[in-house]
Order: structure tokens, then C-alpha cells, then sequence
């Protein structure tokens, strides 16, 4: 088994903190998910998670007018340059201040960020290749408090900027004759936003208090008169030789010095030519009534001159300016709206609220909801693979069970039945049932079908069930207490309790039960592990001794072998047939706890009291995954009772018992709260591709990363790209698939494989050895490739022809081949569910047409003189349904 898995996507979170931005072309929300970027394609309804993290959590991102670069800055003002084209870091700074808002001018050229009361003009990165990409411009101070806000001018010669000190500041980006500042009252309370007219210099100003000043310029754009340049010779200074003045000139462009502006709370001085004068022309309130709380939210759209603003109590109202006309408004939750943003057509505008983590986007002129979604307002508990791995199920401390899909960017299920914390879900074999359990006492079945909750499953008295198991018939539920120390046992089909298992002596906290034969086995805090048989009376078949409390069980997928965490941090290995210990594994050490703020211990004494909480077999049974109370998740071989790798699954210092050494800052009255990183619960996806954990951050996904793996399989010397490119010529396709999977490059093999004709498409010669392989890489190739009925027919070859061989090699089926097989048929199913659509559209389409020629037909019947006029329209109906069919199948493919 290889290990090039590496991080694929954040699922479970969709907003934290910071603001919202829309892309270039308004189609994709880009939201900062703690301390990583998430892309949310709204229009082919897919997300994606940016392959970087910074130090802390993001508070604010700033992207270019083109689209092609993000500015991201966490908490300490540390700053990514990231290529949203390549997904690549291409810069670091750090502004060594928190920043509270970046904006790009819209010509690409500079951009503006604001720290503590000064806002900072630098030179925005080129296409070229510089040594420092950002270059301080000039520094502009004005306002006494903290800025807030950002806004620039359609033709980037000035921008605004809004403070707590209740203050707006009007700054020119050139050296105006006639505008170098200008400063702005008229409210009582925190500027929250301030925006410029479209091609004018007039202003929207809105304050915390609701309250909407507007503004108006007697100057237009184009009256503003660039400032005469000075020469000043240059005098060097005495006893600096050139090497000196080169370094002074390097640390100026390092960006640390620039020009300063230095504003005042007062016009300034008449000059030869007229300044820039500001009238107050008017005055709005958006709580009349008192019904509101703060206004903590705003957003302007130019174009449309559409104002939404957003309120603590969670609803947001629609304005048109400048009359204020209330266009409508609405409640969207129960928590303050923490940003809005609207995209570049003004169709679509994205709220985020960090109280409950929710991100939704609104379609103001249908009223429709064109995103909506909340993660886990606590921590997430547990998780569980559908049987064919297409969708994943989280249970979280907030009682809810949300069921998600990995290529839609929404929730395909909620369900909030439950009334305390999730200790444990899962699915049935058929995956269409979910099962959870839950400190409330109840365990609960849920249909995917009908999205309800079909059966619910109790205890005779009240007991917090905290592990859970499903048998592979899905007709056996079991759920152990942390009460009671018992284990009870419900009929699926029935909902009626069967047995109570009694005998362990401590809360029972792990269920597991066998693949392959009717035994459940379960670990207690008594250090047992105890083996029921199902067939046999519920009777104990085996009783395992641990030297320790038991944490967690898990059988390998072949059902031949049992592992064991405990509370000391091993990891021991059982044959379940005979009882025996087969091998153990010290993890202890491999856990790296860091120190936490309320530690008066090290590290490393600290690990000595952690351990594994999750435990994972791979799908080939060669591996495991481990995870606990640590920011690492390990991966060991079993057979050689080794660490194989370690993944960090954050480096989130926002987060407690990161780092190892600790240093404490401030005084410790100081009131806050920091999660600490762990991770809750770990699985490898039925097709061994990825696998998912659960932590502090999210639901973390790890994919397998074929583009960094070369892995040759008997490589010769005659097996070159161009031999291989010649068995194509000579029409010799079983000799040139076996040399492509010998070279083993994803290119060439896929090279190799669509150039056979579709009427040449031969598998029965194929060597035995590389069919695995050959239906491993048309599963891969499927999932992705738009030639559906090409590899379609290299899968349905292979099976009809080899089926039978590969079913009767049981051991390498269940490891490898049975994987395999469930990519495949994921990969049907994605392409299934999208063909689905486009031909039901279609068909509505057929429909529509077919009833309106009909219509026209009696219309033209009954008025011949205009018959030429109704084929014409016909015609055009025809090329415009067309049209959108063509535009629906490159949306889907």
C-alpha cells in the first residue's frame, strides 16, 4: 500500500470568521474556514478546499479584479500572496499588526490595507517576478481609533476608509493638488461601511447605531488635478560609499518605509487651485421602529446601487439608493450577520454568520435560497462511509446527524431529532438506513428515502448510550451504556428490545461487529474485551485481558483479526478464533501532545496520560489508522508493528496544546477560550482512495495524490514511451497495455488506453496479473472523464471475461479487489445522477415544445396570413432550447 495521501478538503465547516468574497465571475463564494480558504462553486454545485493553511485564523481575504490572486491575513497579521489559477503560495509576509481590512484598487494596480489607525498602500504584485511582491506606496494616518472599512473609487485614484472613532476619511491615491484628505463626521457610533458612487466621488457612509449618511461631492472624477512633482537633488550622505546607499535604497522597497500622509480633522488650506468640498445632503435610519439591534454588516452594490445591511438580531434588508427605498427584508437566523457580500451582477449576496457557522447565499429578486448551509455548532463526534463510499455521515455534540456528498457542495440530509451530544453513527450494509446514539437515552434509525426518522430505539430505564454497532444484515442493533455498563440489543426490522448483555464492570465504549461472522465484540473501561455470539443465546464466547481500560475495538475487514487501543497508549492485536495476542504497538510517544495554556506540566509528562480514541483498519487489512488526543493522526504497519507516517491534520495555533513549549503571554484574568486540537473519530472509504477524520477543525479529507507517485511494476529495459508508442502504431494493444502499466504513468496508460479503437476493446488475453490493475485505473479514469461509454465498455469487458476468476480468489477480493469495484460503482452512480437530470430537463423541454407547436398550430389555422410569422418563431424556439441543452451538458461534464 502506498501512503501519498495528502490533504483534499474541509468538509463539515463552511464559514468561521472574516469576510465573504465572491469570484470574478459571481458564480463561486470564497469563505475562510478557520485557518484554510473554501471555494464554493455555486453554479456546478461542487466545493473545494485550498491545499493551504496560515499559522492562525483567517480574519480577512482580499482578491484582485482579475481573479487570478488572494491576499489572505490570519489574526497576527501574517499574510499569504496565493494564485488562485495554481493554488500555490507565491509569497509570505507578515504586516506584524492584526489587519482589519485589505482591498485591491480596481485597475489590479495597488492595493490598501488597514491596521490599528493607519491604512498602508502598497504596490500590488505584477506578473513578473520580483524579489519582495509587496512594496509599501505610501502610509496614510487620520483617524484616531482603530480603521474598519475599505472602499475605492471606479477609477482608483482615491480611496475611503472608516474608523471607530466615528469617522470617515476621504484619501487621494496620487499627490491631488485639490484632494489630499478629507475627513467626515456626522455619526455617533462605529463606521461599518462606507462606499463611493459609481464613477463619483459621492459617498455612503453607515454606522453601527443604523444609521446612513449620504454624502455629495462638488467635484467630479475627472477634476482632480495631479500635483506638480518637486525635483530634490540627491545628497548623499557623508562617508556612505555606493554598496551602503544600494542596501538603504533595498530596505526602502522592502516595505517597511514609504511616503507619509499625515491627515487632520480639518480641511485643508486653500491652495492655487479649488479643493475637494463634501456636503452632508442627507440622513437615514434603518431602526425606526426600535425593532433592530446593531447594524453589524454592510455591502453596496455600484451597479445597481442596491445597499444590504446586516443586524445582530440576524436579519438584513435590501435598500435602493439614494432614496432608500426598502426594497424587502429578512430573517435568516438567529445570531448577528458577520459579513455580507454581493457578487459582480448583483443577482446573488452572500451572508456569513461565525455565531452558528452558517454561510448562506440569497437570490434577493426570486427570494430563494441559492446556498444554505451550517456546520456543527460544537465539535464533531463521529463519522461513517456509505457502503459505496459516495457519501460520508457526521453525528456532532449538537445533537445533529448531517449527511453530506462529496462532489455537492451542500448537505444532501439533516437531521436534528436528537436532544444531547452524538457519541456514534453509522450505516447499515444497504446503505440507505443511518443509525446514531446519543446521550439523550435514544438510538435512532434514519431512512434516506424518505429523510425521516423511522424508528427510534430506547432503554427499559434511562441510560447514555455512547458506542453504537449495526451487524451486516442491518437487522441487529446494539448500543452499550456509560451508566449502566450494559449492552442492548433492538431488531431492526421490529424496533423491540431483544436482549440486555450484562457483565462488564465499567461504562462500555467501543462496539464493534464482526464482517463475517455473527459476533459482537465490545471494551469496557474494565479492561475486557468481550466476544457475544449471536447465534448462540447472546451467550460470551470469549473474554479478551487487557492491561488497561479499553478505548476502542475494531476488526479487519477479513474478520481474522481484532485491535485493541487502551488507555496506556498501546495498541495490541488479537486472533479472535483462539484468543491469543498476536502483537502490540507502543503509541504513546507517537502522539506528540503539545503543551496546553492551563498545563503546569511539559509536554512530554503530559503525553504519558494520552492515547488513541480512534482506530481504523485499511481496506486492504495490511494498515491502521490511529488518532487521539494529539494533532497527528498515525498510520501503522501491522505486520511489522511500525509506524509507517504521521499526518498533521492542522498547525492552527489558534487552537490549544499546539506547540510544545509554551510561553505564556498577558495575565491570566484575561477571559478567552481556545479549543484543543484532537481528533474524535477516523475511517478509511470503502474504495481505499481516501480517508476522513473528524477534529477540533472539521471533517478533514485525505486523498490518495496520484500525480506524485511513480511506481513502476517490472520495469525492463525495452519498456520506454516510445516502444510503447510503437506497439500502438503496430496495432498491438495487449502488448502495449501491459508495457503502459509496467511504466505505470498515468498519462501514458491513459494515452494507451483511449487510442484502442472502441470496436477493438480486448481484455480476454490480458495477463491476469494486470487486470486488477487495468479495472483500478478504468474506476480512476471514470470518475472523472467525460468518455463515459468507452470506459464504460473497458469495465463491462473485463468483468464479463475475468468476473468470475477475480470472485474466486476470496483473499485478495476482500482486500483489494472489492475496493475496486466500489470506486466503480461510485463512479456509475456520480455519472448516473447527472445524466438523470439532463434528461429529465430535456424531456420537460421536448414537452414544453411539443405543446407550444400545438398551440401555434390552431393559432395558424385559424389565422393563415401570419403562418410565416409563427414558423419563424418556431424556428427560434428550436435554436434557443437547443442552445441551453448544449449549455446544461458542458455545465455537467
Amino acid at each position: 500500500m502506498k501512503f501519498a495521501y495528502r490533504f483534499s478538503n474541509l468538509l463539515g465547516a463552511v464559514y468561521r470568521q472574516g469576510n465573504l468574497s465572491f469570484s470574478q465571475d459571481g458564480n463561486a463564494v470564497i469563505s475562510p474556514v478557520g485557518n484554510r480558504v473554501s471555494v464554493f462553486d455555486l453554479k456546478n454545485n461542487t466545493s473545494e478546499t485550498l491545499p493551504l493553511s496560515t499559522t492562525k485564523n483567517i480574519t480577512c481575504v482580499g482578491l484582485s479584479p482579475d481573479g487570478h490572486l488572494a491576499i489572505i491575513v490570519d489574526e497576527d497579521g501574517a499574510a499569504l500572496l496565493v494564485s488562485l489559477i495554481t493554488r500555490a503560495i507565491l509569497h509570505h509576509f507578515h504586516f506584524h499588526k492584526p489587519v482589519n481590512s485589505i482591498r485591491f484598487s480596481p485597475d489590479g494596480r495597488k492595493f490598501v490595507v488597514t491596521k490599528e489607525n493607519v491604512a498602508l498602500m502598497y504596490h500590488a504584485p505584477g506578473k513578473q517576478r520580483e524579489f519582495n511582491a509587496f512594496v509599501l506606496d505610501k502610509s496614510y494616518y487620520g483617524p484616531y481609533d482603530e480603521t474598519t472599512c475599505i472602499d475605492w473609487t471606479d477609477d482608483s485614484k482615491c480611496f475611503v476608509v472608516g474608523s471607530k472613532d466615528m469617522s470617515t476619511w476621504v484619501f487621494g491615491a496620487e499627490r491631488w493638488a485639490n484632494l489630499i484628505y478629507y475627513s467626515l463626521g456626522g455619526h455617533k457610533d462605529v463606521i461599518v461601511g462606507c462606499f463611493f458612487e459609481k464613477d463619483s466621488l459621492d459617498l455612503y457612509t453607515v454606522s453601527q447605531d443604523g444609521t446612513l449618511c449620504v454624502w455629495q461631492s462638488d467635484t467630479e472624477l475627472d477634476g482632480l488635478v495631479l500635483k506638480k512633482k518637486r525635483d530634490k537633488p540627491k545628497v548623499p550622505r557623508p562617508g556612505a560609499g555606493e554598496e551602503e546607499e544600494e542596501e538603504e535604497e533595498e530596505k526602502r522597497l522592502e516595505g517597511e518605509e514609504g511616503e507619509i500622509i499625515r491627515g487632520k480633522a480639518e480641511a485643508p488650506e486653500e491652495k492655487t487651485t479649488k479643493n475637494v468640498r463634501y456636503k452632508h445632503h442627507s440622513k437615514h435610519f434603518f431602526n425606526k421602529q426600535g425593532d433592530f439591534n446593531n447594524l453589524t454588516a454592510a455591502a453596496y452594490h455600484k451597479p445597481s446601487h442596491i445597499l444590504v445591511t446586516g443586524f445582530a438580531s440576524g436579519i438584513f434588508h435590501l435598500h435602493e439608493l439614494p432614496e432608500f427605498n426598502l426594497i424587502h427584508s429578512l430573517s435568516i437566523s438567529d445570531q448577528k450577520i458577520s459579513s455580507i457580500s454581493i457578487n459582480s451582477s448583483g443577482d446573488w449576496i452572500g451572508f456569513g454568520c461565525s455565531g452558528m457557522g452558517q454561510l448562506l447565499v440569497w437570490e434577493w429578486q426570486s427570494e430563494s435560497y441559492v446556498f444554505k448551509q451550517q456546520g456543527h455548532f460544537n465539535n464533531m463526534a463521529s463519522l461513517a462511509y456509505s457502503p459505496d463510499g459516495q457519501y460520508i455521515v457526521t453525528g456532532g455534540d449538537d445533537g445533529k446527524v448531517n449527511l453530506k456528498c462529496f462532489y455537492l457542495t451542500s448537505d444532501c440530509g439533516f437531521f436534528p431529532q436528537h436532544t444531547s451530544s452524538i457519541t456514534n453513527v453509522t450505516f447499515t450494509s444497504s446503505g440507505f438506513v443511518i443509525v446514531s446514539a446519543s446521550l439523550d437515552g435514544t438510538v435512532r434509525a434514519f431512512d434516506l428515502h424518505r429523510y425521516r426518522n423511522f424508528r427510534t430505539f430506547t432503554s427499559p430505564r434511562p441510560a447514555q448510550f455512547s458506542s453504537l454497532a449495526v451487524d451486516n444484515s442491518g437487522e441487529l442493533v446494539s448500543a452499550g451504556a456509560q451508566d449502566s455498563f450494559e449492552i442492548f440489543l433492538w431488531s431492526m426490522q421490529t424496533g423491540r428490545l431483544l436482549e440486555v448483555l450484562g457483565g462488564h464492570e465499567g461504562p462500555v465504549s467501543c462496539l464493534c461487529f464482526s464482517p463475517v461472522q455473527s459476533i459482537l465484540a465490545s471494551t469496557s473501561w474494565d479492561r475486557t474485551v468481550r466476544l457475544w455470539d449471536m447465534l448462540d443465546s447472546w451467550q460470551v464466547k470469549e473474554t479478551l485481558p487487557l492491561v488497561s481500560d479499553g478505548l476502542v475495538v475494531a476488526y479487519r475487514p477479513d474478520g481474522q483479526e481484532l485491535a485493541v487501543a487502551t488507555l496506556n497508549g498501546e495498541i495490541s492485536f488479537w486472533n479472535p478464533h483462539t484468543a491469543t495476542q498476536t502483537g502490540s504497538v507502543s503509541g504513546r510517544h507517537d502522539l506528540e501532545m503539545g503543551r496546553k495554556e492551563t498545563d503546569k506540566i511539559t509536554a512530554k509528562q503530559s503525553a504519558k496520560g494520552k492515547s488513541f480514541t480512534s482506530l481504523c483498519y485499511s481496506a486492504d487489512g495490511e494498515s491502521m489508522l490511529a488518532g487521539g488526543q494529539s494533532k497527528f493522526v498515525c498510520i501503522y504497519n501491522i505486520k511489522e508493528q511500525m509506524l509507517v507516517k504521521k499526518f498533521e491534520i492542522s498547525c492552527n495555533l489558534s487552537f490549544d496544546a499546539m506547540e510544545v513549549r509554551f510561553i505564556r503571554r498577558g495575565t491570566t484574568s484575561s477571559r478567552h477560550f481556545k479549543p484543543e486540537i484532537r481528533v474524535s473519530s477516523l475511517r478509511f472509504s470503502p474504495t481505499g482512495r481516501s480517508w476522513a477524520a473528524t477534529t477540533t477543525e472539521g471533517l478533514l479529507i485525505y486523498s490518495i495524490d496520484g500525480s506524485m507517485v511513480f511506481d513502476p511494476y517490472d520495469l525492463d529495459l525495452d519498456v520506454t514511451p516510445a516502444n510503447i508508442r510503437k506497439q500502438l502504431r503496430l496495432q498491438e494493444w495487449v502488448s502495449a497495455i501491459v508495457m503502459a502499466f509496467r511504466l505505470n504513468e498515468k498519462a501514458l496508460k491513459q494515452e494507451v488506453l483511449e487510442t484502442v479503437p472502441h470496436a477493438q476493446i480486448v481484455c480476454g488475453f490480458l495477463p491476469d496479473i494486470y487486470v486488477e490493475k487495468l479495472l483500478g485505473f478504468v474506476a480512476t479514469s471514470l470518475e472523472k472523464s467525460g468518455h463515459l461509454q468507452f470506459y464504460m465498455t473497458w469495465a463491462q469487458s473485463l468483468l464479463m471475461l475475468h468476473g468470475q476468476k477475480l470472485k474466486n480468489s476470496w483473499p485478495s477480493f476482500v482486500s483489494s479487489i472489492l475496493p475496486t469495484l466500489q470506486a466503480l460503482q461510485k463512479s456509475i452512480q456520480r455519472h448516473f445522477d447527472n445524466l438523470s437530470k439532463l434528461c429529465d430537463f430535456n424531456m420537460y423541454n421536448i414537452r414544453y415544445a411539443e405543446a407550444l407547436s400545438k398551440q401555434r398550430g390552431i393559432k395558424r389555422a385559424a389565422e393563415e396570413d401570419k403562418g410565416g410569422e409563427e414558423d419563424n418563431d418556431d424556428e427560434e424556439l428550436s435554436e434557443e432550447m437547443s442552445e441551453a441543452s448544449v449549455e446544461d451538458a458542458e455545465m455537467m461534464f
